[in-house]
């Protein structure tokens, strides 16, 4: 068991949260019961997750994707209100990280989809070094990334690209990051992949001579919430619960 406040001040320093310019606040986002023996992870905080977590008796549920992003209407209505609902009548605690879940070394995003692939990273690109540069020892052409993908994160990815053509540099950034892709060609990648596709992406990939992947905005940041999730297990002797809530974007 353990504190909510000790929980949330340990995350802080853990996922280095100061140093991120996020889209949203990164901790404790709502307040739930006071000490926390069960957490269930997961990346989004959807009704559907809200509902399953209070099924499993938890007291926390931690997330990649929360609450109150910049820019969105503050009004509590509609969807705002029937998660907040579901929360606060099973006095469950949120707690969110985004950006600092995506870059984190060990138990980030970029870095537990190396792990998962078998990819060895060697540097960074992009703001705030969120994109990972790196190699697929394993995967010689894009055939071959393309089925190992597939395999692994259980999606069949979107090549833009020649099949039969070797990965080469490879470059990385989970979840909505296709806007990188210039980013990860001037850092001299041959091979990007991300989890989203956008109308531009394919015209820069095939102007400007690099492969691109999209492997499912989902699929891909699946693994740091679990990852995170296991740490405090083994810190702290709470019980950990991953859910999957699908989603084909």
């Amino acid at each position: 068991m353990i504190n909510r406040e000790q929980l949330a001040a340990y995350l802080r320093d853990f996922l280095r949260t100061d140093a991120f310019e996020d889209y949203g606040p990164n901790g404790l986002q709502v307040e739930g019961r006071a000490h926390i023996r069960r957490i269930v992870t997961g990346v989004t905080a959807s009704h559907a997750l809200i509902e399953r977590a209070a099924g499993q008796g938890a007291d926390a549920i931690l997330v990649h994707h929360g609450w109150f992003w910049r820019g969105e209407d503050p009004c509590v209505v509609g969807q705002k209100r029937k998660r907040l609902a579901a929360l606060m009548a099973a006095e469950l605690n949120l707690f969110a990280y985004h950006l600092p879940l995506d870059a984190h070394p060990l138990v980030g995003n970029n870095a537990r989809m190396a792990a998962r692939m078998g990819w060895q990273a060697d540097g960074r690109f992009g703001k705030q070094d969120l994109g990972w540069l790196g190699s697929a020892p394993a995967q010689e052409t894009l055939a071959d990334l393309a089925a190992e993908l597939a395999c692994k994160l259980e999606r069949v990815p979107v090549l833009v690209g020649d099949s039969a053509a070797r990965v080469g540099r490879l470059a990385w950034c989970t979840g909505a990051a296709q806007g990188w892709i210039e980013q990860a060609h001037a850092a001299g990648a041959n091979t990007y992949i991300s989890g989203e596709i956008s109308e531009p992406t394919a015209h820069f990939a095939r102007e400007m001579g690099i492969a691109y992947l999209a492997c499912g905005h989902h699929a891909t940041e699946r693994y740091g919430v679990q990852a995170l999730g296991a740490h405090l297990e083994r810190s702290f002797g709470i019980e950990h619960v991953f859910i999957d809530i699908d989603n084909p974007a």
